[in-house]
């Protein structure tokens, strides 16, 4: 008989492509997960992995049986959340990803009042500024910004009307002058974002009757793949970004940064918490969002 701990960690193994990741996730020893493996493989009569010194990769016969695990481990668990629905006391772990600066900045301390309201509930939170995927990547929920219409996720709202805005210190502009128009930023040292290689200097802007909106092509001598240091690098006064106002907002209330060119809108960057879908919605994910929804309003 299939067991269902052998299960999940067939469908966590899978998502991290080892087992010795798969086993620190679980906190086990990868020799127990590779036990886990060979149990299920041999319950089943077939060869999940294959195998070899420097690789692990799901056999034909794993990937067409991979959303089935997946879906027989959402039932239970969903099933487990339907009889502590009247349970106040939430328990279990919630395994959130979030990006870089957002989970450092903002994120951390609500992450912290949340549990501190929650003391059985366990957080395993997952920094980085590469989308997370939410039906392979180990996590539960993904707090991220932007929207896709094409998406198969579930979506609920942080800040939907949060936009991105242009900021650069109070040193930057005693020292370079403060931008006139969104043409005087081509004369300007603009601090770039990169993602899997690919740098982000075309800034785009929302213009009143015009559908595409308004492209910036900017440049700059500094760039990173981690927004937090995007953000550093503008308190420190080392040009421009052009970051989402949540990010920014306390360093702009300090008088760190401040908001340039305040009358041009920027570019829509709303704020969502992403779930692959609704039988997902546990008590701790319902909490959560309602949580990190009010918390933002305010």
């Amino acid at each position: 008989m299939v067991r269902f701990e052998d299960l999940a960690l067939f469908v966590r193994t899978a998502a991290c492509g080892s087992f010795s990741k798969a086993a620190r996730d679980a906190d086990l020893l990868p020799g127990q997960v590779s036990a886990a493996i060979m149990r299920l493989e041999r319950d089943l009569e077939v060869r999940l992995f294959a195998r070899s010194t420097r690789s692990l990769r799901l056999t034909d016969e794993g990937e067409r049986y991979l959303p089935y695990a997946k879906e027989v481990i959402d039932l239970l668990h969903a099933g487990r959340d339907e009889l502590r629905q009247d349970d106040e006391a939430l328990a279990g772990t919630l395994f959130i990803a979030a990006p870089s600066d957002l989970g450092r900045n903002v994120l951390l301390p609500l992450l912290g009042q949340f549990r501190g309201a929650h003391p059985r509930l366990e957080l395993r939170l997952q920094l980085s500024d590469q989308v997370a995927d939410v039906f392979r990547d180990p996590v539960d929920v993904a707090i991220r910004y932007g929207t896709d219409a094409d998406a198969s996720f579930v979506a609920l709202p942080l800040a939907p009307g949060n936009r991105r805005v242009l900021v650069a210190s109070p040193g930057y502009l005693e020292q370079c002058g403060m931008p006139a128009s969104l043409d005087d930023l081509r004369n300007h040292s603009c601090l770039l974002w990169q993602l899997h290689g690919r740098l982000y200097d075309k800034w785009r802007f929302p213009v009143a009757g015009a559908k595409a909106g308004r492209t910036v092509q900017v440049r700059g001598a500094l760039a990173s793949d981690d927004a937090d240091v995007v953000r550093r690098w503008a308190v420190a006064g080392e040009g421009i970004a052009y970051k989402s106002s949540i990010d920014v907002r306390a360093d702009v209330a300090a008088g760190r940064l401040v908001v340039l060119l305040p009358e041009q809108p920027g570019e829509p960057a709303p704020l969502h918490l992403i779930c692959p879908h609704r039988r997902q919605f546990s008590p701790a994910v319902r909490q959560l969002h309602a949580f990190l929804l009010e918390r933002l309003r305010q």
